[in-house]
């Protein structure tokens, strides 16, 4: 690679370099069309040789894109970061941005007020697009990307009044009905009879889904289920603790508990463990997630697998779509939500 001095390489530059005319060059850099793929490759190598870097502002100009994506979590900075969730869904969103050239702005949601920060930034044209994910109950935010006019791509099942009607609305979700009654079902097979649940927060469609997966598996409406074996949790190991501590209280003699993600599973291990009962002796306990630290629980966790790195590269994937930055076999696919299998995985804790 050679290595120049003084001022960076022109789009003048490149063209001589590759024995073509400033505007070919200008299509390759930009992602237009009408480009011959050997003309691209030629163009592309002399933009690596010279270390041409396309300015910024002038290619937004050309393009009117920006080249970044807001990723908006709708959940303080302590939990995005103490859960692994939102780990694993932003690699796989992160990595599939950058093999398209395009950045990943995080955005969180602290306070009530950061709600008018972040519609002011989506309204304000700094992003081609919205993923959000984590969304609670009448959350703001689906309409904030609407007024914005911003392409959005949702993680998990939207939840608010009309989505069901709308016909252009992308989201990736997995089957966390199925998941759940996958799990129940484990436990009943090992011939569990009184079998908890440790739920999240009900004002999200995970929760809701894997709260009656739990009841399709019992064979009851989500009405007639025993109060005394249901707790309410919040997705965190800490709310887990408290929840199973709950259910022995009020139901001392249960047999198992399917928790609703696997924070809240080992954080009803520590209780268990506390209170001096044997898991799976005593009590059996599946967890949802499949994320690495149900593997490194004591006694590893059962739990249900979703691919949590996938569906964030499935969410990036339709946006890029959307905002049509993909290849020209893609365009041609229908743009629809996805939602992906849950799979038992079977491990010591059941």
């Amino acid at each position: 690679m050679h290595t120049y001095r003084g001022s960076r390489p022109t789009l003048e530059a490149v063209a001589a370099h590759a024995g073509v005319s400033r505007a070919t060059v200008s299509r390759v850099v930009n992602g237009g069309r009408g480009v011959r793929a050997e003309v691209r490759e030629k163009v592309r190598h002399s933009v690596e040789e010279l270390g041409y870097v396309p300015n910024s502002a002038a290619r937004t100009l050309v393009t009117r894109r920006t080249g970044a994506v807001a990723v908006v979590i709708a959940e303080p900075e302590s939990r995005v970061f103490a859960d692994p969730f939102f780990a694993q869904q932003l690699r796989g969103i992160s990595r599939e941005l950058a093999g398209h050239d395009t950045q990943l702005l995080l955005m969180m949601l602290e306070r009530q007020k950061d709600y008018a920060r972040i519609g002011h930034y989506l309204s304000a044209g700094h992003v081609d697009g919205a993923l959000m994910f984590s969304l609670h109950g009448d959350d703001p935010l689906p309409a904030m990307a609407l007024h914005s006019g911003l392409p959005a791509v949702f993680g998990g099942r939207p939840g608010w009044p009309g989505a069901e009607d709308d016909e252009d609305l992308l989201y990736v979700d997995t089957d966390n009905r199925n998941g759940a009654r996958q799990a129940v079902a484990h436990l009943q097979e090992r011939g569990r009879r009184k079998i908890a649940v440790i739920n999240g927060p009900l004002d999200q469609t995970s929760a809701v889904d894997r709260l009656l997966g739990y009841c399709d598996a019992l064979g009851c409406a989500l009405q007639d289920t025993d109060p005394s074996l249901v707790a309410q949790g919040d997705f965190t190991a800490e709310g887990g603790e408290r929840a199973m501590a709950r259910l022995l209280d009020s139901s001392p003699d249960l047999d198992a508990v399917f928790a609703g993600n696997d924070l809240m599973a080992s954080g009803a291990l520590r209780t268990l463990r506390a209170r001096g009962l044997r898991v799976p002796a005593d009590v059996a306990v599946v967890g949802y997630d499949d994320l690495e630290p149900a593997a490194w629980a004591d006694p590893p966790l059962t739990t249900v697998r979703q691919d949590v790195e996938d569906m964030g590269t499935m969410m990036a994937e339709l946006l890029l779509r959307r905002i049509g930055l993909t290849d020209e076999t893609a365009k041609t696919a229908p743009l629809a939500p996805v939602v992906t299998p849950a799979t038992l995985v079977v491990r010591e804790s059941s």
